[in-house]
């Protein structure tokens, strides 16, 4: 059975899409099946991978507000399967609050790719509202990105909290499945000291692999692909593929614990 990963930070400019697109690119480049849902209105993640946002259909959108078939609504690419997103999605909250299950109505859409993938990766709008919690229901695990930069950890404990709370009630497998450090400049005395503030808040759980402020990782969307595939030799794919690593190994001793 598939995991599923939402990416989540409701501060924005953090890198979610940005790890959203490179980390399921790196992960499929090393035999990984990897299904990535967009559940962000801006649809950055569906540009990304070279998706036409403003074409692609049906879309989250349509799945989760007029029903439409989410095995239709997949778009295969060279670098991971895509259920594209668009800007429809921002009105979505305001619809589904008359829906019955309202909170599980991704996880609903999402069950038939459960068996058929390894890796299911939700990237989240940057705000703690209906379609993040959605995104918390569905999850197994949640990735928080954190940017290297003065504000970081602000707003981290509301996070912390909702996730507690959908523990609580809606959701009691979800679990964190780790902390990684973007945007990071080993020249600051800053980022080094963001980090070792992460580090301490969340002991255990922060990724040894840090994403670094790299020019190619900026680039790669306006191409509409990972950085792998803009420049796989650049510090920024490195970067991405040494996380796929390591993300592969701890969850591969987590199977073997079981």
């Amino acid at each position: 059975m598939g995991k599923t990963i939402a990416i989540v930070n409701q501060k924005g400019g953090v890198g979610k899409t940005t790890t959203c697109v490179n980390l399921a690119a790196a992960l499929q480049a090393q035999g990984q099946r990897v299904l990535v849902c967009d559940f962000d209105p801006q649809a950055n993640t569906t540009s990304g991978f070279g998706v036409d946002k403003t074409t692609a259909s049906p879309s989250i959108y349509d799945v989760l507000i007029d029903g439409a078939d989410c095995r239709k609504a997949v778009v295969s690419t060279a670098w991971a399967d895509v259920i594209p997103s668009n800007k429809s999605l921002a009105g979505a909250t305001v619809e589904m609050i008359g829906m019955e299950r309202r909170e599980y109505l991704l996880k609903d859409a999402l069950a038939p790719f459960r068996d058929a993938y390894d890796y299911l990766f939700i990237d989240c709008p940057p705000s703690l509202e209906l379609l993040t919690l959605n995104a918390l229901c569905a999850a197994d695990t949640v990735l928080v990105p954190v940017q290297c930069e003065y504000y970081a950890l602000e707003g981290l404990s509301d996070l912390l909290t909702t996730i507690r709370i959908v523990k609580r009630s809606l959701n009691r497998d979800i679990d964190l499945e780790g902390v990684v450090l973007t945007m990071y400049d080993g020249r600051t005395n800053l980022s080094m000291q963001v980090a070792e503030e992460v580090k301490r808040h969340f002991p255990g759980r922060v990724y040894a692999t840090v994403i670094p402020r790299n020019v190619r990782l900026s680039e790669a969307p306006s191409h509409g692909k990972p950085v792998t595939a803009y420049d796989s030799l650049s510090r920024g794919a490195e970067a991405y593929q040494a996380l796929a690593e390591e993300v592969l190994e701890k969850n591969a001793l987590v199977a073997a614990k079981r």
